[in-house]
């Protein structure tokens, strides 16, 4: 009592104040219409295709900006093209003596390539040939001062294929060493401390390189693998049992398999059970303690 306010209108939504017309009530919610499973399936497909188009569209307009000619200030960077191996050698060749003025720009660029050579030599190591390989043939990254080479290739192997083949090597090597055929005992230091270094298109471009160690396969047993056992660093590289360029992953069928552990069989244990090694496997010894 003694309290005044709007009227109420019913038991709705309070009344507007004086002056304003009254709310009008929301319209009806139309009932949506019931889709046969044939159109829900036609339109969950057309759903799918735009997003899969615009997901396309995303992809396309990053590659374009990962890989298309860059622009700066108008000016259009052209695609770094693959170079002849004659045209790096030629400008080592022409830096070999950097005492002419000409090369006085040159000499921090050198200096500050310095702290890149345990990577240069990190990949020159990782990428070195194996022994059944007698020459192998890589990609290579250079500045154009010559301070400075990488090579531009990450070694990939098919497990299997690499213990087999380097389980013949483990017989191959044993022979080598009894004959004295590629071994040669080296003498330290090789160069003495004021012999320049070679120069390799001088003196080793033209030297033949030694035949590479392989085992003769036999023909029954390794027909297999006997054809593409030995094909350079990347063998099956280019069939269907590899998924591609990208030697990422590959299926071996069942002969080429055994016919790979009968080969890698000097390198492999006989041990299969896990337990044999029990507190003296690591992770198990540590569980243990």
């Amino acid at each position: 009592p003694g309290m005044h306010g709007y009227p109420q209108q019913g038991h709705g939504a309070p009344a507007p104040p004086p002056g304003f017309p009254p709310a009008q009530p929301p319209p009806p919610q139309q009932p949506r219409p019931q889709l046969t499973p044939e159109e829900a399936a036609a339109l969950a497909e057309e759903q799918h295709e735009r997003m899969l188009e615009e997901k396309a569209r995303k992809w396309q307009s990053l590659q374009s900006k990962r890989y298309g000619d860059k622009r700066k200030f108008g000016y259009v960077e052209a695609q770094k093209e693959d170079l002849p191996a004659e045209h790096l050698r030629k400008i080592i060749k022409d830096h070999g003596d950097m005492t002419s003025k000409k090369f006085r720009h040159d000499k921090r660029v050198y200096l500050g390539a310095l702290k890149y050579v345990p990577h240069a030599v990190f990949k020159l190591l990782e990428n070195m040939p194996m022994p059944w390989e007698q020459v192998r043939n890589v990609q290579v990254l250079y500045h154009i001062t010559g301070a400075i080479t990488f090579v531009n290739e990450v070694p990939k192997c098919i497990e299997p294929v690499f213990i087999a083949q380097w389980g013949t090597m483990w017989i191959m090597m044993r022979r080598e060493k009894r004959d004295r055929r590629h071994f040669r005992r080296m003498r330290f230091p090789p160069f003495d401390d004021e012999e320049p270094p070679l120069d390799y298109g001088d003196n080793l471009l033209d030297v033949e390189p030694l035949e590479a160690v392989q085992m003769e396969l036999d023909e029954e047993e390794d027909e297999s693998v006997m054809s593409w056992f030995y094909d350079g660093h990347r063998p099956l590289r280019h069939t269907e049992q590899v998924n591609g360029p990208s030697y990422r992953s590959w299926r071996l069928p069942v002969p080429v398999m055994g016919t790979l552990y009968r080969l890698a069989s000097q390198l492999l244990s006989d041990l299969t059970d896990k337990n044999y090694f029990y507190l003296f496997d690591l992770p198990s010894f540590y569980t243990a303690k």
